[in-house]
């Protein structure tokens, strides 16, 4: 009990330190409202504690089945602290700064190729923009790809050479999968195959799809908020790192199905030999 309140104490610590992180990072005159900052990361705090110490879960996936969450957690975290220090390069540089500028502008160069997301991101924003405001969010999008990329990339190794969820012990589809029903709607294997494929396609599509969208409706959103640096640690994050949640889930999924499969081949290879040697 006493654990698992801490442990829960702890996760709430982090994600409100996640949701102040570009408030501490960006200097005073960039941050207009540190107020709703605070306000945010006490309710997401109080959302993710309450979530962790209560017995029974509600919403959060794969609450017992680590690493999956921490390693989303660490890619956002490592998005919105690299997004932060490259907006606060123009504003205050420093060699922490200036070292993420370099990375940012590397990353971006080199995904910023045809049809690529990134360049569709950069393709998508207003022509009346600065050139140093597009450079930004190149930049900006070159770091949360790399940083989404290397969250689906350490997963996969997880899934492969970690044996997940084996490896964390018994896995609790209710507890893990609590929108998941695993009584209603046919097979629980075919079901769960199909949500791990519409997942993955729906994450590898959305990061095209959204600046598309966002180019079409035009009239509707306005690009241009990413000129303001809060706007754009958050949007470039979520625009990477929500299409890299869908993917890791679908991966999640399409492990579980699997696992699912072979308890049944093996019960059912104890089955016959029972029968063979009755």
């Amino acid at each position: 009990m006493f654990a698992r309140i801490t442990g829960a104490a702890f996760r709430g610590i982090l994600v409100a330190m996640l949701f102040a992180m570009p408030t501490l990072i960006l200097p005073a005159s960039a941050t207009e409202s540190p107020e709703i900052v605070l306000f945010i990361a006490l309710l997401a705090a109080a959302l993710v504690v309450t979530e962790y110490a209560a017995h029974f879960p509600s919403f959060v996936e794969f609450r017992n089945a680590p690493p999956i969450n921490r390693m989303r957690f660490a890619a956002c975290a490592a998005s919105v602290g690299a997004l932060s220090l490259l907006a606060a390069h123009p504003l205050e540089p420093t060699g922490l700064t200036a070292l993420v500028h370099r990375l940012g502008s590397s990353l971006g160069g080199q995904l910023d190729f045809a049809y690529s997301p990134v360049q569709l991101t950069v393709l998508m924003l207003p022509p009346q923009l600065s050139e140093a405001t597009v450079v930004m969010v190149r930049n900006a999008a070159g770091l949360a790809s790399t940083a989404a990329g290397a969250a689906i990339a350490v997963f996969a190794l997880v899934i492969r050479v970690g044996h997940w969820p084996v490896g964390s012990g018994a896995f609790n589809v209710w507890v893990n999968l609590p929108l998941f029903d695993p009584t209603t709607g046919g097979d629980v294997v075919q079901r769960l195959q199909r949500d791990a494929r519409i997942n993955i396609i729906a994450g590898v599509l959305l990061p095209f799809a959204l600046p598309a969208a966002v180019k079409m409706a035009s009239g509707l959103v306005d690009p241009g908020i990413l000129v303001a640096p809060h706007m754009l640690i958050w949007v470039i994050s979520a625009w990477a790192l929500v299409p890299a949640s869908m993917i890791m889930r679908g991966m999640a999924m399409q492990r579980i199905a699997g696992l699912i499969m072979h308890k049944r081949r093996a019960a059912g290879s104890a089955s016959d030999e029972a029968l063979q040697t009755a």
